[in-house]
């Protein structure tokens, strides 16, 4: 385990290097691909704001698509972040199944530079679609499992808002290593200035924006977070107004949540729907995967594919640590110092581990924490320790071309899903190996990041052959929306 940690900080140090000496705005210094494909993706979502700019002009008079199109406005509205550089769509687009869209990012680093483009996150961006038809988190006692939620932690808990999707949208304003406002209020007086501030308010009402902003606000909000201490709320606002700014904030997520939850987002357009609908049928290759993911593989216990009742959302939302390792790539081991504004994202340094949901639970240092904890769940907190939530396989292979790579766990570790499929029928079988090893990920795997609560009983020894393996990944590729039109 030192050695591992040892290669991990070197990892770390060589990233640093790469991005540059010093702790200023180092963008310019990440890998040249990296930035022309950050260019792309920027001027993408610039054209698609664009588009949704123009429909203003005729809005639909539908309260419901009102709503939709605010929700889009601001998931695509780069202004919302403090640099005025970052939407979210920026780790969430469609081409990709609305999770990470650059392809050297995911290969060579997993997680996406923030509005301050040299803070990073912990984790790879999750997939927005479907994430608003996860439930509110609740304990099921008669399974003994969290259940719901989203973020990789269940953090976003949607027991205040009611909708989790809502509370996750409410997460990346803030975040130092993501968009960095340094307060909520900046958030809703950055809307206030844009083109949708008449739609917002015609949807949600005249109160929304009717805020008596401090002189200065415009200079706090250029500010990246955290906050001082000292003064955790820095835009300074009467108690009326800081409660407006509350609600506002809260309208803004439940109009993005609603934008997520649409048919142009959470589609059920994929193969497997049209197979379910009698409209197509899998290929041999397909329906053996499909077999095994519903038997020998095990999959289905986790990735349920529906049941009475149940939309086939190839999740059950709950958490589990399939012993993923540690991702040596990921440049967050490399922010235990202070970076030009005196923060540290990660004072743990090389030997951070991600405790997942136990962490949340234990109201540990968390970069964001949009949901409050349930007190009463804190004795949860150890049987919940290294656990991560289970993802929806949909869109899980979606890629704008075959060259294109994605990063699959929560750390982004694994970048194909035949690795990741690999891990899951070999991590017991195989030997284990130091991280850069040369037969890492075919013939032997690294540790676990944590052994805490691993799973063992679907997870590590699923005897399938190489020809299963990939009939698993063939069925998987089923589950890309944009087949059905």
């Amino acid at each position: 385990m030192e050695i591992h940690r040892t290669i991990l900080s070197i990892a770390a140090a060589a990233l640093a290097v790469t991005m540059g000496a010093d702790a200023q705005e180092r963008s310019s210094n990440l890998p040249p691909q990296v930035l022309q494909e950050i260019a792309k993706v920027e001027a993408e979502i610039d054209r698609t704001e664009a588009q949704a700019i123009e429909r203003l002009a005729a809005p639909p008079d539908n309260q419901i698509q009102q709503i939709e199109l605010l929700g889009k406005l601001m998931l695509y509205d780069k202004a919302l972040s403090v640099n005025r550089n970052e939407a979210c769509a920026f780790c969430h687009m469609p081409e990709t199944g609305f999770t990470g869209p650059v392809s050297e990012l995911n290969r060579t680093m997993g997680a996406y530079p923030g509005s301050v483009r040299t803070r990073f996150s912990d984790r790879k961006p999750q997939s927005h679609a479907y994430a608003p038809l996860s439930p509110v988190l609740h304990y099921n006692a008669a399974q003994g499992d969290l259940v719901g939620g989203n973020f990789w932690d269940m953090r976003a808990t949607g027991r205040r808002l009611g909708n989790p999707a809502a509370e996750q949208a409410q997460g990346p304003p803030t975040n130092p290593v993501e968009m960095a406002l340094p307060d909520i209020a900046c958030a809703v007086y950055r809307a206030s200035q844009r083109p949708y501030r008449a739609l917002f308010e015609s949807v949600w009402g005249p109160q929304s924006f009717a805020i008596a902003w401090s002189v200065n606000v415009e200079q706090v909000c250029n500010r990246p977070s955290p906050p001082a201490a000292a003064d955790p709320l820095p835009v300074h606002l009467s108690p009326i107004d800081r409660g407006r700014v509350g609600a506002t904030f809260d309208q803004m997520a439940q109009s993005i949540a609603g934008y997520e939850a649409s048919a142009e987002v959470t589609s059920f357009t994929s193969k497997f729907d049209a197979v379910l609908a009698k409209k197509a049928q899998f290929t041999p290759q397909e329906q053996q995967g499909y077999d095994l993911f519903r038997g020998k593989a095990r999959c289905n216990e986790c990735h349920r594919d529906g049941g009475p009742g149940e939309d086939p959302l190839f999740t059950d939302f709950t958490a589990s640590n399939i012993g993923t390792p540690a991702n040596p790539r990921l440049p967050y081991y490399g922010e235990d110092r202070p970076d030009a504004l005196g923060y540290v994202a990660n004072p743990l340094g090389s030997s951070f581990v991600d405790g997942g949901v136990g962490t949340f639970l234990s109201n540990g240092h968390l970069l964001s924490q949009p949901s409050a904890v349930d007190a009463r769940w804190l004795k949860l907190a150890p049987g919940n320790q290294a656990r991560i939530q289970v993802p929806t396989l949909r869109n899980v292979d979606k890629r704008p071309d075959p060259a294109f790579v994605k990063a699959y766990g929560h750390n982004g570790y694994f970048t194909s899903l035949k690795q990741i499929v690999h891990f899951y029928n070999t991590r017991d079988v195989l030997p284990r190996c130091e991280p850069l090893d040369p037969g890492e990920g075919t013939t032997c795997w690294p540790a676990p990041e944590s052994t805490a609560n691993m799973n063992s009983s679907k997870v590590g020894h699923l005897g399938l052959s190489d020809a299963e393996e990939d009939a698993l990944v063939r069925f998987m590729q089923t589950l890309t929306d944009g087949f059905m039109h």
